[in-house]
């Protein structure tokens, strides 16, 4: 694992940045959130531990990497991570299912993807 990876706050973090909301094999992405631009391993992480609500990634920076492969420490761009069921350097699967969640991190509309 890479020594600069940035760090990754939440509850009960693990090393591949699972947490105490997701733990499965595939929960292995954190977020850096666009309001403090601070790593987290999700939404639920961020509004337990940050001081302030969090906002979402426009769909104009959606080119700033901003999602964290838990497995080898690759950042993707919101982009990339959209179009992307694993991870493009060490090809670690990502939970489909986060894409449940994507109106809490980006600025998204289903019909526009």
């Amino acid at each position: 694992m890479d020594n600069k990876r940035p760090i990754v706050k939440g509850i009960d973090v693990d090393i591949n940045t699972r947490c105490a909301h997701y733990h499965t094999e595939k929960d292995i992405i954190a977020i850096k959130f666009h309001c403090c631009k601070e790593y987290y391993a999700c939404y639920y992480c961020h509004k337990a531990s940050a001081d302030h609500n969090a906002t979402r990634w426009p769909k104009k920076e959606w080119d700033e990497p901003a999602i964290l492969c838990g497995n080898c420490s690759h950042e993707l761009s919101i982009s990339t991570y959209l179009d992307v069921n694993n991870c493009p350097s060490c090809n670690h699967e990502f939970n489909e299912g986060c894409s449940n969640h994507y109106h809490l991190y980006f600025e998204y509309d289903r019909k526009s993807l």
